[in-house]
């Protein structure tokens, strides 16, 4: 990159939803100001614009699938050449071939930054793209949504009414929103640091859970998490509370 030339942002969507990147859009006047900062270079929700690489910054939702995927990725983090994207993004299904699970992003390459959420929230996402322009570390929490319902003045769903909730274990960043309207959290921002499921499965059996509903709960959005899989793990192999409530 030049001295006089805008950084170059690519944004790529691998086995998705799309909800990412439509956050990215959903961002409206700071995408302006954004676009006036950056070149996009490649965005399909958004331009017909496709740049050759080098690219300054890549955003990539969704995870790896298929074979292709998993070179594909390696093209995108090594910035090859993109010629083959400008085709149609979705093959005839029987021409597609299938790994046997969905594996994350990193798991593949070197991911620098990761965005929690399904989907990622445009607060964090302006943070994160601000603090690569600015050449500092993204400010962003790792708290649990527990913190976030205190700062919010939210009641304690588990405490209060009953309700199952993963808030203890979960990531904040969404503004703790299910338990504001009385829904426990589902998880979907994925496990903090070190996820205390050994306490918290007990209290959810003690609300009602059963063994399938906590399979259920912690094998959604991050599944392949390692915090979550411990759960899945110490529920295979049974927990204190298990007897009790069945």
């Amino acid at each position: 990159m030049t001295a006089t030339a805008r950084p170059r942002l690519a944004v790529w969507k691998f086995a998705s939803c799309d909800g990412c990147q439509l956050t990215l859009l959903d961002c409206q006047d700071e995408l302006l100001a954004l676009a006036a900062q950056v070149e996009i270079a490649h965005f399909t929700e958004a331009t017909k614009t496709d740049l050759e690489g080098p690219y300054d910054v890549s955003l990539v939702e969704g995870s790896v699938t298929t074979p292709e995927d998993a070179e594909r990725i390696q093209r995108v983090r090594d910035f090859a050449d993109v010629a083959e994207f400008r085709a149609a993004v979705y093959a005839r299904p029987e021409y597609v071939a299938t790994l046997a699970t969905s594996t994350p992003i990193a798991d593949h390459v070197r991911v620098d930054f990761e965005l929690r959420g399904c989907p990622i929230d445009k607060r964090q996402l302006l943070e994160l793209i601000t603090a690569l322009l600015a050449g500092r570390q993204p400010q962003i929490p790792g708290h649990s949504v527990c913190e976030e319902c205190k700062r919010r003045g939210t009641a304690c769903v588990m405490v209060a009414h009953g309700t199952p909730c993963l808030g203890p274990v979960t990531q904040a960043g969404c503004g703790a929103i299910c338990p504001a309207y009385g829904r426990g959290c589902y998880g979907c921002f994925g496990p903090v640091a070190e996820p205390n499921t050994v306490a918290l499965i007990p209290q959810l059996r003690r609300l009602g859970m059963d063994t399938a509903g906590l399979h259920r709960v912690f094998a959604t959005f991050n599944v392949a998490s390692p915090g979550f899989r411990k759960a899945r793990d110490e529920l295979a192999a049974g927990d204190p509370g298990e007897d009790a409530a069945e």
